[in-house]
């Protein structure tokens, strides 16, 4: 990582994490947010947090600290993030668009009114936190667009692509060959793709 810093590698995110990790989180600490949240946190990732760094460098604008997104605070149930312990509700793609009002419905200032007052109808519903029960956000590609990886359930260990914001729901995060996304292979396909961008493979 410390070469990939001192080349400036001009690789997408790079300006927001400098190519540099947080320090790593204590064992006895992870333990601690096992046992609160009442979770098992997956291998890979836990092996993350322990012995490369708590967030920083990594995939899009990179990993986020335990507990953090966007630069801010989450607490479990916040209306963001969901109940961590619960299962994940999601085993194929989500994108329940029932109740969004189409875009015709937006004019005139009544119309405006109503058109909003069912969009924040459909919005109550469509980012509702119990829809990622069981996962916490990781890293954000911008725009509202964030990845999140799954602790509890069938898919747990597995990252999930919440594409919300634009109205592409969620959706198994894959990787270039097509498979499933776990965390570690994604962050090794991401910093085998910077080292080969810096021309340092």
């Amino acid at each position: 990582m410390r070469r990939l810093s001192a080349t400036k590698a001009d690789i997408f995110g790079a300006n927001g994490h400098h190519f540099l990790l947080n320090s790593t989180l204590a064992e006895v600490d992870v333990c601690e947010l096992e046992h609160r949240h009442n979770i098992k946190l997956p291998d890979e990732y836990r092996h993350f947090l322990t012995a490369v760094g708590n967030g920083g460098a990594g995939p899009d604008y990179g990993v986020f600290p335990w507990g953090n997104c966007d630069g801010g605070d989450w607490s479990e149930a916040d209306g963001f993030v969901g109940i961590l312990s619960e299962p994940f509700p999601h085993s194929a793609a989500w994108n329940d668009l029932q109740g969004i009002p189409p875009v015709e419905q937006y004019g005139t200032d009544e119309q405006d009114q109503e058109y909003w007052k069912k969009y924040d109808e459909f919005g109550k519903r469509y980012f509702d936190s119990s829809l990622v029960n069981g996962a916490v956000p990781i890293c954000h590609q911008g725009c509202a667009l964030r990845i999140w990886l799954v602790l509890t359930g069938d898919q747990a260990g597995r990252l999930w692509r919440d594409g919300r914001a634009d109205h592409t729901g969620l959706t198994p995060l894959l990787l270039a060959d097509g498979s499933t996304a776990t965390f570690s292979l994604w962050y090794k396909e991401w910093l085998e793709n910077a080292l080969q961008q810096a021309h340092m493979l």
